[in-house]
């Protein structure tokens, strides 16, 4: 059997090894070219916006920071932490925030240093940052998946928490846990929540002083709980018996907005969609009435909140785009910012996010903006994209060319090494 003639071998796997880099970099260099404007609509003359962001790094969890931009300027900063979440500015000024950082010594009952969790009050300062006027945190087992993101000031004085370490609300004043509702008095929980990331509880709102909107992430679900009561409602029940919600109408969702007693906005986060929910009086069933898939010809990555402003309009945090979208009911943008890192929410001033906001579409059928057709991430793309932050025009079919540059790239090697 006659083999590869001499240099055959090694002439083959240089074609190969030059036709993947040449394959990779020329899909990159078209995609970058042709890719449509991000962060360019609007103008200087849009009123404040507030912003938490989660950062960047692997696993976001480096650079986190708050700040408040003025149009597209930034005002004041607080960063040197790694993580912050949701943002909300108080009366006085101030800002109460979510975050999680690392480097504590107070750690029982884990190894020290660690991670701790919990929510800041931040004063901006005069040289444009802002300094720590009020911490309440404690230790968590680990960076990922056991933060607290959201904090609300209630007129009792009290601080409403939402905590995914031990799958709970609470509200604390003065440093004390005043009251709290565990997720285990409703779902099925595992022996220690702190172990595993179970249900993601990851955001809590006000509708009154004793009636509180809960996101459930990893069930699909939202929930009203009432202090004395428990829940009183489900927003996506369980229909399958597997305790989660239909995937179809919520999947892993965040920050949601209640617009009055029949209609919610929802950051629809793995559908890659912002939803209006409405209560169906027939079926008591809650169903998409509106929903927008897309902004600035770019289809949404990971959005994770949507607040129905005072104009009418709908602002959302598209996090894996690294940007903020403004958009009107028909789904065009009319203002956008592209952030530095991965935020997490925003809240457009002095309004914040509000309770009984306007509602789209009632009593319609459900009326879709942008792409019907709801992204598939893959979990190559998810890890490109919380791993290294690839651009927003990085795709599936990015990913897929990546992977055949990197087969061709091996297959030239291996037979250079074998010819030789």
């Amino acid at each position: 059997m006659t083999g590869l003639r001499p240099d055959t071998g090694r002439q083959a796997g240089t074609m190969l090894i030059v036709f993947g880099v040449v394959l990779l970099v020329s899909s990159l260099v078209v995609s970058a070219a042709l890719a449509p404007s991000v962060g360019a609509a609007g103008n200087d003359g849009t009123p404040q916006t507030l912003v938490g962001s989660q950062g960047g790094g692997p696993g976001l969890h480096e650079s986190g920071s708050v700040y408040l931009l003025d149009g597209k300027e930034t005002k004041w900063k607080a960063a040197e932490t790694d993580s912050y979440f949701d943002v909300t500015m108080l009366d006085n000024g101030s800002v109460a925030t979510g975050f999680m950082d690392s480097g504590y010594e107070d750690c029982e009952p884990y190894e020290s240093p660690c991670t701790h969790t919990g929510f800041r009050i931040l004063e901006p300062t005069d040289d444009g940052g802002a300094e720590i006027v009020y911490e309440y945190s404690f230790p968590v087992r680990t960076r990922s998946n056991s933060e607290v993101h959201d904090v609300e000031l209630l007129d009792s004085g009290e601080f409403l928490v939402s905590d995914m370490e031990y799958e709970r609300i609470f509200t604390v004043k003065n440093g004390e846990v005043t009251w709290q509702w565990n997720a285990s008095s409703m779902y099925d929980a595992p022996a220690d929540p702190t172990t595993t990331d179970w249900l993601h509880i990851n955001d809590v709102d006000a509708l009154s002083e004793d009636r509180y909107l809960v996101s459930v992430r990893n069930a699909n679900q939202l929930v009203v709980i009432e202090r004395g009561e428990g829940v009183v409602e489900v927003i996506n029940k369980d229909e399958n018996g597997d305790g989660t919600g239909d995937p179809e109408v919520l999947l892993q969702q965040h920050n949601p907005q209640w617009l009055n007693n029949g209609s919610v906005l929802v950051a629809d986060s793995h559908n890659d969609r912002i939803v209006e929910l409405h209560r169906n009086n027939t079926t008591d069933e809650w169903e998409v009435a509106w929903a927008v898939y897309e902004a600035e010809g770019v289809p949404f990555s990971w959005p994770r909140d949507a607040d129905r402003l005072a104009n009418g309009n709908t602002l959302i945090t598209d996090s894996l785009n690294q940007r903020v979208v403004e958009v009107n009911e028909s789904g065009m943008t009319v203002w956008s910012y592209k952030t530095p890192y991965v935020p997490y929410e925003a809240e457009r001033l002095p309004e914040g996010e509000t309770v009984g906001a306007t509602t789209y579409a009632v009593n319609e059928d459900a009326t879709v903006y942008g792409n019907g057709d709801v992204p598939v991430l893959s979990l190559l793309l998810i890890l490109f994209q919380t791993g290294i932050q690839v651009p927003f025009w990085f795709t599936e079919l990015h990913v897929g060319v990546t992977l055949v540059s990197l087969t061709m790239t091996i297959a030239g090697t291996v037979l250079i090494v074998r010819d030789r």
